[in-house]
């Protein structure tokens, strides 16, 4: 018998400016900063520590092992964002865990590679329209995946991807997952 398990979770960077949520972008330390995310995304980012680090998680939402995030000092993809990896600071900080960011928008799939050999409980924040063109297929491979979206609602900020996979050989189970952090939040799939 193995012990080998592992589950993938995927979020998108939580909320920034220019959408239905008012107020500038800010760093952690509350300087305006046009990468960063709004009040409304600090938030979310402290609500995935709730659900990703608390005792009431559930069997849905595991406690983390490693937390990835998009390199904010790349300068690949649309443009450098401090997003992803403010978006798990919380859970990070709760779990007393490094966030690794050694790779960027564009790397999908060495990030890809990396990640589906290794065991536990692995979260990756990370670029919405990335996410669904790049990581999601990267994870998969050639196996087809039912339900596995090929577009990101730009509104959707609460959704989880989850791969979960028993042994290195087995096939990946997917699912989509909607918590309803906040107000506002739905709990359907996108598609």
């Amino acid at each position: 018998m193995s012990d080998f398990s592992l589950s993938i979770l995927i979020i998108r960077h939580a909320e920034k400016a220019g959408h239905k949520w008012p107020g500038p972008d800010l760093t952690p330390e509350g300087t305006e900063d046009e990468q960063s995310l709004v009040v409304r995304g600090w938030q979310r980012a402290g609500a995935w520590a709730a659900l990703f680090a608390g005792e009431i998680r559930g069997a849905d939402y595991p406690r983390p092992s490693m937390i990835y995030a998009a390199d904010p000092a790349a300068t690949t993809g649309d443009e450098p964002s401090q997003r992803p990896f403010q978006t798990v600071i919380p859970v990070a900080e709760r779990l007393n865990l490094r966030i690794v960011t050694d790779y960027a928008v564009g790397q999908e799939l060495e990030l890809a590679s990396l990640v589906t050999s290794e065991t536990g409980a692995v979260l990756i924040s990370w670029e919405h329209n990335a996410i669904t063109k790049a990581l999601l297929p990267a994870i998969a491979r050639d196996q087809p995946i039912k339900g596995m979206p090929g577009k990101w609602d730009g509104e959707r900020y609460d959704l989880v991807m989850r791969f979960d996979r028993i042994s290195p050989e087995a096939p990946w189970s997917f699912r989509q997952l909607g918590p309803r952090l906040l107000s506002g939040d739905y709990d359907t799939p996108m598609f």
